[in-house]
């Protein structure tokens, strides 16, 4: 059985009874919205989000559950959805999971209108219900979200980011809506303010492992969902990257800085960079951080009695530091 079929077991019927109320709760009056929200559920992915919620909200609860928390996974995918089809405005893509993106069928325009309505279908279910607590959560994700992605625009024009920097980004752009999604889950089903920043803690440390291992994934040869060396193609400062320049000679540092922003482009110059960072310990430090990550985050975890819930979520952990794509 494959990992995500595992985590998924023992909340099998409520991601599919989520799957319903999501579909229904996309419906409009506008035919073309219509077709739109019809093409991109039909595209969905894993659906990680929602099952951090279920799993969240189950653990803490001993398995109790309710519409609360169907709401908050519906608001959470909402919000990641509209996040995602904006992305692909922003960076001009044209294929988003092996399809085409919104933008490439239905033009710019069009795409930034139906985030716009993701976003505010996401808002106002948490409104209508009153789920006050659940639109904070969401919120602070949404505005760290933005921060994060103009941090790391302003940062990359020089190339002078820290490792502190670096970790202030992707806990922002990555981490905190996987952080929004488990402090959801704990707040559906009642939880005290303080369960619910410690498993937003919880999200927030998974999601900072999950994009250390998306950068690891710019070093390795096997064949992967993107290109080997393409973070360094688009001048992204990662942290295999910004370990090997802060610990080479000036002379290394340069060479480094000035491939990166002038020779991205190069593959035979690309291929160096790799190489250098991987002879130069980039890499063994950039996993030992990421399992750094991961451990905490099982301390948490282990605070709880055992359950499936629990199982699953331990399965979550290891699977995305040791996925292959």
């Amino acid at each position: 059985m494959k990992p995500v079929e595992q985590i998924k077991q023992p909340i099998f019927q409520e991601m599919e009874l989520f799957e319903s109320k999501f579909r229904e709760a996309m419906i409009t009056k506008v035919p073309l919205l219509n077709r739109i929200t019809h093409f991109i559920i039909r595209r969905k992915g894993k659906q990680m989000r929602p099952m951090f919620v279920f799993l969240v909200a189950k653990m803490v609860s001993n398995g109790r559950f309710d519409e609360r928390t169907y709401r908050g996974a519906s608001i959470i995918e909402l919000i990641h959805t509209a996040t995602l089809v904006h992305d692909d405005v922003v960076d001009d893509s044209n294929r988003r999971r092996g399809f085409f993106s919104v933008n490439a069928l239905w033009k710019n325009k069009i795409a930034v209108l139906v985030g716009d309505f993701l976003l505010s279908k996401g808002l106002l279910l948490s409104i209508d219900n009153e789920d006050f607590d659940i639109l904070k959560l969401i919120s602070i994700a949404v505005r760290e979200m933005s921060e994060g992605e103009l941090l790391q625009i302003e940062k990359a024009r020089k190339l002078d980011i820290t490792e502190a920097v670096y970790f202030e980004i992707i806990r922002q752009k990555t981490a905190t809506l996987i952080a929004a999604c488990c402090g959801i889950g704990a707040a559906s089903v009642g939880s005290t303010t303080e369960e619910v920043e410690k498993m937003r803690l919880f999200g927030e440390l998974i999601g900072i492992a999950f994009q250390i291992k998306d950068d690891l994934f710019d070093y390795t040869e096997a064949h992967i969902g993107k290109p080997t060396g393409i973070d360094i193609k688009e001048q992204k400062m990662t942290l295999p990257l910004i370990y090997t320049l802060n610990n080479c000679s000036e002379k290394d540092k340069k060479w480094l800085i000035n491939s990166v922003k002038n020779h991205n482009k190069n593959k035979k110059r690309v291929k160096e960079v790799i190489a250098f960072v991987k002879e130069n310990g980039g890499i063994e430090y950039t996993i030992a951080k990421m399992k750094e990550y991961q451990t905490k985050a099982l301390a948490i975890l282990n605070e709880y009695p055992d359950s499936p819930y629990k199982e699953s979520l331990l399965i979550m952990v290891n699977y995305v530091i040791e996925r292959k794509k």
